[in-house]
């Protein structure tokens, strides 16, 4: 069922104002809605920050421009991938044939941040291996962005009215009209998962990132808070995209939750490794590695001169 323009409203924290903005903005084409404005305006902000945060990460700004310009595209069609991989039965006709042509229609909604975050990271690698920078390095620096991205973007769902959660009578809840008399109250766990980036942001900025001992922290930290965010919140969602019809003590499982189960685990083993195993000190991060090469450059440079 679609709410696209249902009135909106949070009955236990302002009574009976509603919010009534359609979700499209503008008439041109197939329609300009609210959700791309809003999640490029969250990539726009996220560069941006990035490209100041660069030098502490023994890059540039150019090299966090030339990222981006090749992750975006890749990570937008990974994102549809995942979702059309997952949710396939939505583009089956009648006869059980997929239609191949609405695959496509982004516009219609259907991006999968997971799909995402990995055609990104894949990009990523493969762009740092050409322009011979650290990847861990550049991950470090970019997943600040793609916490500004994901806490922004999500409004992009609170416009479409999309990705809420079950029934709920707390005081915080939100409130869908579905007629001028018919209503049903959710969890708007777009708002959940909004306020828990915008949480990791600020504590990777001004606790993790200031510490950092090694490449790659900042990402296991992404990936741990982000995971264990997304499993709670993702099981409170109406909207999952499930594991095929696979069952585990007679439930289905969902996609998000079983891959950030996964993430989680995978992740916080590498922390472990990284402090217990290699004694990670901070000694061979790659600004580092970067600042004691320029000073050596700028040594030989009067003796070349003699």
């Amino acid at each position: 069922m679609s709410f696209s323009d249902a009135p909106i409203s949070f009955p236990g924290l302002f009574g009976d104002w509603q919010f009534t903005v359609p979700s499209k903005a503008l008439n041109i084409g197939n329609g300009i809605y609210w959700y791309g404005i809003i999640i490029a305006a969250g990539m726009l902000l996220g560069l941006y920050f990035c490209m100041k945060q660069a030098p502490k990460y023994g890059l540039s700004e150019d090299n966090i421009i030339d990222t981006v310009l090749w992750v975006i595209p890749f990570s937008i069609i990974g994102a549809r991938i995942y979702y059309v991989l997952f949710y396939l039965d939505l583009f089956r006709g009648s006869d059980g044939s997929i239609n191949w042509s609405s695959t496509y229609r982004i516009w219609d909604g259907g991006l999968a941040i997971y799909g995402g975050v990995i055609a990104g990271f894949l990009t990523a690698y493969l762009f740092s291996r050409r322009r011979k920078i650290s990847f861990w390095a550049l991950a470090d620096c970019c997943v600040q962005g793609l916490f500004i991205g994901q806490a922004i973007g999500r409004w992009g769902n609170f416009m479409n009215r999309e990705a809420f959660g079950a029934a709920t009578e707390l005081p915080w809840r939100m409130r869908l009209w579905t007629s001028a008399t018919t209503y049903m109250d959710v969890h708007p766990t777009f708002l959940y998962e909004s306020l828990w980036n915008v949480i990791g942001l600020l504590l990777l900025y001004f606790v993790v990132s200031r510490a950092r001992r090694f490449d790659g922290e900042n990402t296991c930290f992404y990936f741990i808070w982000y995971g264990l965010g997304r499993f709670w919140i993702e099981g409170l969602r109406t909207d999952s995209l499930y594991l095929f019809n696979w069952t585990l003590f007679g439930q289905r499982i969902r996609v998000s939750q079983a891959l950030s189960l996964v993430m989680v685990l995978v992740w916080a083993g590498i922390l472990v490794y990284q402090f217990k195993v290699k004694k990670a000190d901070g000694s061979n991060l790659f600004v580092k590695r970067v600042q004691q090469s320029a000073e050596a450059e700028e040594t030989a440079a009067p003796d070349e001169q003699q």
